[in-house]
């Protein structure tokens, strides 16, 4: 069995919002609520659920652009939110990201070969000029040519910025890459251009990825295993077949039903949903308000990921409905 690489623990983060001057009282958010989860080598562990519902929260978490309210995570059995400015630095060249947006994230002055090369000369891996040939190594892995090395960002479509992204994110040799929505800016065609580059990537660096996505159909083209995530909470927790062909969680079977599909033999799933996604109140399980099939203890008790067939899900009813 493969060995942990991140091991996520009780995870919280809260945002206060409102409260000021002529404001009601503030409302608190929990974008990340309790979270366990764990990270294998050499997996690509997808990360699915609808916009607003934690998912780029925790990869800042991660990352370390945000500080947890309770909990931790450990990257090989060191906690990140503990660790020294010097453990820390070599901790990011260890995790690296490929963000949503491929423009806002490259900076528009630098060339190319220059973005690819930047965290090399930040880290002081070797001299300049074998920076810029591993650049240029990179630029020639993600599928860029030398020609393309001097020219701006504005010069490039959205998939090949996203692809100088995605080179400047191997550049330090990372264990972890976090991909944060990394196609849903781009044209379905070139989607899964780039989805089978990051396939063949973690294949030729042996990288372990934490994919992020709302999207049913791409987390499904990629991930061994998927997490969905529901207001802060991990829901349910899956090998991929498994999550596709047995969901157990009612919000994952909503997800699922939701999908559009190109055959009109498949029957779609039944699915009795109601009303929109509140606010959780921190009580009970956060999908009460909407569940069909939700009882007494749902109210009150929340529900803990727990192993159900081959997978974990955090429903009283979980193998009941």
């Amino acid at each position: 069995m493969a060995s942990v690489l991140i091991d996520i623990q009780k995870l919280e983060k809260k945002f206060i919002l409102g409260g000021g001057f002529l404001q009601s009282s503030p409302r608190i958010i929990r974008a990340v609520d309790g979270v366990d989860l764990k990270i294998f080598e050499g997996e690509t562990l997808g990360l699915v659920g609808e916009s607003g519902c934690g998912k780029s929260t925790l990869a800042r978490l991660l990352i370390r652009l945000e500080e947890p309210d309770a909990g931790g995570a450990y990257f090989k059995d060191q906690n990140i939110f503990a660790l020294s400015s010097k453990d820390l630095k070599a901790y990011r060249r260890r995790v690296q990201m490929i963000f949503q947006d491929p423009y806002s994230s490259l900076n528009p002055r630098k060339s190319a070969i220059s973005i690819i090369q930047e965290p090399l000369t930040i880290h002081r891996i070797a001299d300049r000029e074998q920076n810029r040939e591993t650049a240029r190594k990179l630029m020639t892995k993600v599928g860029l040519n030398e020609e393309q090395a001097k020219r701006y960002p504005h010069e490039f479509s959205g998939g090949q910025r996203q692809r100088i992204g995605i080179a400047r994110s191997l550049a330090l040799q990372p264990a972890l890459v976090i991909a944060d929505e990394p196609v849903s800016a781009l044209d379905a065609s070139i989607q899964a251009q780039i989805l089978n580059l990051l396939k063949d990537l973690k294949e030729d660096f042996g990288l372990t990825y934490l994919f992020i996505s709302h999207d049913l159909n791409v987390i499904r083209h990629v991930s061994d295993r998927i997490a969905v995530m529901y207001m802060g909470r991990i829901a349910e927790l899956a090998n991929t077949k498994d999550l596709y062909e047995a969901p157990l969680h009612p919000y994952t079977r909503m997800l699922l039903a939701a999908m559009p599909s190109c055959d009109p033999q498949k029957k779609k799933r039944e699915m009795m949903i109601r009303g929109e996604a509140g606010e959780a109140d921190g009580k009970g399980c956060n999908f009460k308000n909407r569940c069909a099939y939700k009882i007494a203890v749902c109210e009150d008790v929340t529900p803990q990921l727990q192993p159900n067939r081959e997978s974990l899900c955090a429903c009283h009813r979980a193998g009941e409905i």
